[in-house]
């Protein structure tokens, strides 16, 4: 595993450890993820498989800490998106040489 790799793995964590973090009841996160919609999909929870949530840590408490600054925490989430592999600028030439193949 690279650094990279362990980095963004830890990253993530169970629902215990999200609850501790903030300070809220495992039962209270889920709601906020489900009923009250609070937590975004994606964003703030992976879902893995059917029975496996994990918890993007630094974004749970970038949240506790600006509840009163949503555009604070659109900041922190915006930063997130563009970390993302799936938003990283392509080198040129690769999509060309996957296609002669």
């Amino acid at each position: 595993m690279n650094i990279n790799s362990s980095l963004e793995a830890s990253q993530f964590g169970t629902k215990h450890q999200a609850a501790e973090l903030i300070g809220l009841s495992p039962e209270t996160l889920k709601k906020y993820r489900l009923k009250d919609k609070i937590l975004i999909e994606d964003i703030h929870w992976v879902k893995l498989n059917r029975r496996t949530i994990r918890y993007n840590l630094p974004l749970l408490a970038d949240w506790l800490a600006n509840r009163n600054d949503p555009q604070a925490h659109q900041k922190a989430i915006e930063q997130y998106q563009r970390s993302l592999l799936s938003n990283q600028k392509r080198r040129p030439g690769r999509s060309s040489q996957s296609s002669q193949n």
